[in-house]
């Protein structure tokens, strides 16, 4: 086993554990770490799948991708943790109210 499917597993692994806390966890912050614990596990799969063969230079496209991604994700965080104090204000919880049926 090389370490490009070590990586590739090691992403694999961060996505669902991230999965995992965004569906279990109904606490905002926690969703929002889910969510870059996720993205954290895309980015390193595919910085390991770009360099599948040792021989060959790996391909700069996925680490542009990789590096754009980042910044996106950095943008989204900041988005979503403004967003969860406006909900906080509102509600006075950190979770999202709970719409029973009408």
């Amino acid at each position: 086993m090389s370490y490009v499917y070590l990586y590739a597993l090691l992403g694999v692994s961060l996505f669902v554990l991230g999965l995992n806390a965004l569906i279990v966890h109904a606490h905002l912050l926690r969703k929002i770490l889910a969510v870059n614990v996720m993205s954290t596990g895309v980015f390193l799969v595919l910085v390991a799948l770009s360099s599948r063969n040792e021989e060959v230079l790996p391909d700069p496209v996925p680490h542009a991708m990789v590096i754009t991604g980042i910044v996106v994700s950095v943008s989204a965080t900041a988005l979503a943790l403004i967003l969860m104090l406006k909900v906080n204000r509102a509600t006075g919880k950190n979770e999202l109210p709970d719409r029973g049926r009408d």
